[in-house]
């Protein structure tokens, strides 16, 4: 383990203290483990701390679990999501020592239709994923002090500055991001090494899986989120800015 403190308290306390905890220990443990992230972030902020993911793999919902089993693992369901990526999240419900916990919007997509027109995805995609992503994700996130991510440096260039640990000016969250300085090798290494879960979807030719109308498979050669919301100029849901 590193010099770095651990702040039990630090899940109770207010917003100036923990963007200057997260500041703190973004800078610490910038070449720490991604186990040793884990387990800070545990340790110091308990059960008010969770992990997303979007069931593309269970990586750090399986490192989060050997630090502090039984650890919340956020999922979002849009109602878009492919039959590999609910089987996925069914999967590491039942494998992992996690509790899986999913998360809807507030309207159906018959019930979105029916508001906004069908395939917003299509004509408003920023929008879409607000409404079925982002304010599913605020509301869902309101009782914990701070989430993991599976964001990675070497994704893409609107995340190559995604630090370990950082403050969510946004939510005004800690937001940990324990594999942030791995590469795609460094996941596929730990894969291999646990047996992790993994989504089919990427065997399959996708090398990035969100909602199926606005995921697509990748060439040889192209960016890994090449084929999220291709054609449109999109990067980003919008949950992590």
């Amino acid at each position: 383990m590193s010099g770095i403190r651990t702040e039990p308290a630090a899940a109770d306390a207010g917003e100036a203290e923990l963007r200057a905890l997260a500041e703190r220990a973004g800078a610490e443990l910038e070449e720490a483990p991604a186990l040793e992230i884990v387990r800070w972030a545990a340790d110091t902020f308990g059960e008010r701390f969770c992990v997303t993911s979007s069931m593309e793999d269970a990586v750090v919902a399986h490192l989060a679990s050997r630090v502090r089993p039984g650890v919340d693992v956020v999922f979002l369901d849009t109602g878009y999501h492919f039959p590999e990526t609910i089987g996925t999240r069914d999967a590491v419900e039942a494998v992992l020592d996690v509790n899986v916990l999913t998360l809807t919007p507030r309207q159906s997509v018959a019930e979105q239709d029916a508001e906004y027109g069908p395939k917003l995805h299509d004509r408003d995609p920023d929008l879409c994923c607000a409404l079925r992503k982002v304010k599913p994700l605020e509301e869902g996130l309101a009782g914990y002090a701070a989430w993991a991510t599976g964001l990675r440096r070497d994704e893409s260039p609107t995340r190559a500055n995604t630090p370990v640990v950082g403050w969510d000016a946004r939510r005004r969250k800690v937001k940990v991001s324990p594999i942030a300085r791995w590469t795609q090798d460094d996941v596929d290494a730990y894969v291999a090494r646990y047996g992790v879960l993994t989504n089919p979807l990427l065997t399959d030719g996708y090398a990035s899986v969100g909602c199926a109308p606005c995921t697509r498979r990748v060439a040889a050669g192209e960016d890994a989120r090449a084929g999220r919301w291709a054609g449109t100029g999109k990067t980003e849901c919008g949950l992590h800015g």
